[in-house]
Parts: structure tokens; C-alpha cells; sequence
């Protein structure tokens, strides 16, 4: 159906949708992890809700709304189910992307269904050849979150040689140019159902694709105020966004799974008078608070340039994009510290504990929240080194 939606939401109103669902996506979260995939109903309170609209322009139905907005949705959704708010977080940022290419995308994508959602896997497992007005993939691709709700088919990663140079491209394909092998046997965030891709022969056009890192005037000066934010940052602050919001989760849990429990070790009876108890949680709010701080502050920077129709410049691009990945790290140390504490009651597979514990194990994993290398581009990059080659931040060396 395509609906035209007429006043979206405030950022409280739809913040405040996400948190309203914290008890549904919990409550589901254990068949979401068993079917390992986000259940339909899932899919379509999410709709309802207009998650999928935040970063949609506005011309194909959706809110265009401040970047932060989706992520402090998904650090509420995170709290509920991680595999769903997830989904949430991949799908909920291809919208963005569809904003920055030509404008045939948006009509071929939601001309008849402004619904429509895409989902994507950018490493470029598989092969790209040029052809006579665009390109031609062929191979496998990996991870491909939510596809199974994606009729509008995936965003796929793949390097071309141009002039000698190898350049990073992100490639729509349509739905009916790839199958889908159901091969997600994970340790964590199964309910993703991040299956991977084939491709044989699919034929891209031109103007269905772009480099990913590129980011300047020739690219980003003709677009509406949102979309000159950079991709990689947009991208990059949702996922630490969405382990933010698991890692809340896992400190609810852990208040729920202490206020009735007694010790039966030390003269403490009541656990909530344990001191080491109570230090753990207190340490850990403490860090999972300090994330969630600095994300919503290097996006509210970033944003400030763009809300102005500015370029952010490269020096805040590599600043609020590299610290942002610090989170999986610093919310799996909260996370941990918290499992911990809950002895032999939180390894139960009946315990919501060890699977919010497994999904930021694997959420604190992806490549966004590299922070060794991104460690080292940031300090060379304060101490006056040069971009190296490869580099996201869209500059040629």
C-alpha cells in the first residue's frame, strides 16, 4: 500500500512508540531467536509505529526527521529484543541511503508501495564488472539482516577498479535478482536472520549505485539538509545506538533478576544490599550512560553543520565517526560485569540474561565498533598523519 503519511511524529512521539514496545519485543524475543527471524507482527508494529519513515525523505511518504531521532529509538527498542530492534537499525537506515542517490530510486523503490523496505551487506564477498551503462554482480554475499522482509530487494558492497584506483561502490539490487540461503547459525542476534545472498548475473544500472565514502559538494551539495550528513556516520552511530539500547535491556534485567533474590553465602540476605551488587550496577549504568551520551552529542555536532546545509567538516567526520565506535566494547564490559553477578540463574537458556548477554557479544562484533584501528586513524590523525588510502571519510589521497 502506499501511504502518504501527512504530519509525522514529534521525536518524543515516536521515541515514546519504541519504548511502549519494550514489553511486546520481550515477550516475543524468545521465538523470535528460535524462528531466527523477526516475526511478521514484529515487522508490522514497527510499520506502524513509522520507524522505517525516520530517515525516509519526505517526497516518497516519509518523516525526514533529525538523525538522532532514530537513534535514540533504537536505544529504547534495544531494551525489548535485540535481533528486532536490529532489523530496526539496518532497515531503518537504507531509506537514508535510497535519499542520496538519483531520484529514479525512490520512484522505482516506492512509486507503488512507499513501504517497501531494502536490506543490504556491504563487504564485497562477491564479483563486479563494468558493462555498457552499469555493472554486473555475480557471487555470495554474507549477513544480509532482515532480507526475508525486504521486498525491495539489497544494498550490495563491491569494488571496482577505476583509473587505477580500487573504489568501494554500494550497489541496489533488485529483490527478484538474488536468492537468499538460509545459512544464520549463530552464537547471538539470531533472530536477525541475516542469511546470505546469491547473485548471478544481475545487471545494475548506473544510477543504481554510488561510492559509498564519497562526500562532498559534487555529491552531497544539491541534497536536502539530512542527507548531507555522511553515510558512514549515519550508519555507523545506529548500530552503536542499537547496543546501546541491549545493553540497557541487560541492566534491567539484572534489577529484576536481584530485587526478590536472597544470598545465601554472606550474612547479607537481601541481594540489593550486597554492596558488590549494587557497585556492579552503579558501574555499569555508569558506562552504558557515558555511550549513549557521546553518541547523541557526535550526532547533535555533526547534525549542527548539516541542519545549516553545511558539509560537517573532515576533522568532526573523523572525530564523532571514530569515538562513536568504542561503544560494542565499553556496553559489552557493562554487560559482562552485570552477567556476572547473576552466578548459575543467568546461563539458563529459560534466562532472557544469557541471550541479551550473547546478542551484544555479537552486536559489540561488527565491524563498526572496531576500536583498534579506529583508535589508531584517530590519534594519527590529532598527531598530523595522513589519511591513508581506503580511508571513509570520502578523501582522495
Amino acid at each position: 500500500m502506499n501511504v502518504m503519511t501527512s504530519i509525522p511524529p514529534t521525536e518524543a512521539e515516536i521515541v515514546s512508540r519504541a519504548r511502549d514496545l519494550i514489553p511486546v519485543l520481550r515477550a516475543r524475543a524468545e521465538s523470535c531467536e528460535k524462528a531466527r527471524m523477526v516475526p511478521k507482527e514484529t515487522i508490522e508494529d514497527f510499520q506502524r509505529a513509522g520507524f522505517f519513515r525516520i530517515l525516509q525523505p519526505r517526497r516518497w511518504g516519509g518523516y525526514e526527521m533529525t538523525p538522532n531521532t532514530l537513534n535514540k529509538v533504537l536505544m529504547e527498542l534495544g531494551r525489548g529484543c535485540p535481533s528486532s530492534a536490529w532489523i530496526v537499525m539496518v532497515l531503518g537506515v537504507h531509506p537514508f541511503e535510497v535519499g542520496l542517490l538519483d531520484e529514479r530510486c525512490g520512484e522505482e523503490l516506492w512509486g507503488q508501495d512507499n513501504s517497501t523496505l531494502i536490506s543490504s551487506s556491504y563487504a564485497p564477498f562477491g564479483t563486479v564488472t563494468r558493462a555498457d551503462g552499469g555493472y554486473v554482480l555475480n557471487g555470495e554475499w554474507m549477513t544480509s539482516s532482515g532480507c526475508d522482509h525486504a521486498a525491495g530487494g539489497a544494498f550490495l558492497g563491491g569494488r571496482v577498479v577505476e583509473n587505477g584506483e580500487s573504489v568501494f561502490r554500494s550497489f541496489w539490487v533488485k529483490r527478484e535478482d538474488f536468492s537468499i540461503i538460509d545459512d544464520w547459525h549463530v552464537v547471538g542476534l539470531q533472530g536477525t536472520g541475516s542469511k546470505r545472498l546469491v547473485v548471478k548475473e544481475a545487471f545494475v544500472p548506473d544510477y543504481r549505485n554510488h561510492v559509498i565514502a564519497a562526500y562532498g559538494a559534487e555529491t552531497h551539495g544539491h541534497l536536502n539538509n539530512l542527507y548531507k550528513m555522511p553515510f558512514f556516520y549515519m550508519f555507523y552511530a545506529a548500530v552503536s545506538s542499537v547496543i546501546v539500547g541491549m545493553a540497557r535491556g541487560m541492566a534491567d534485567l539484572y534489577v529484576e533478576h536481584m530485587m526478590p533474590r536472597q544470598n545465601i553465602n554472606q550474612a547479607i540476605g537481601a541481594a540489593v544490599q550486597d554492596p558488590f551488587i549494587k557497585n556492579r550496577l552503579g558501574d555499569a549504568t555508569a558506562k552504558i550512560s557515558a555511550a549513549a551520551a557521546r553518541i547523541l552529542t557526535n550526532t547533535d555536532e555533526a547534525w549542527s553543520y548539516a541542519a545549516r546545509g553545511e558539509l560537517v567538516p573532515l576533522e568532526v567526520r573523523i572525530r564523532t565517526f571514530a569515538t562513536n565506535q568504542f561503544t560494542g566494547g565499553e556496553c559489552f564490559e557493562a554487560a559482562h560485569m552485570l552477567f556476572k553477578k547473576t552466578s548459575t540463574r543467568g546461563v539458563w537458556l529459560s534466562s532472557p540474561i544469557q541471550r541479551q548477554m550473547r546478542d551484544i557479544l555479537v552486536g559489540a562484533n561488527h565491524i563498526t565498533q572496531n576500536q583498534d584501528n579506529i583508535g589508531d586513524l584517530l590519534g594519527g590523525q590529532m598527531l598530523g598523519n595522513k589519511l591513508a588510502p581506503g580511508n571513509p571519510f570520502g578523501v582522495r589521497i
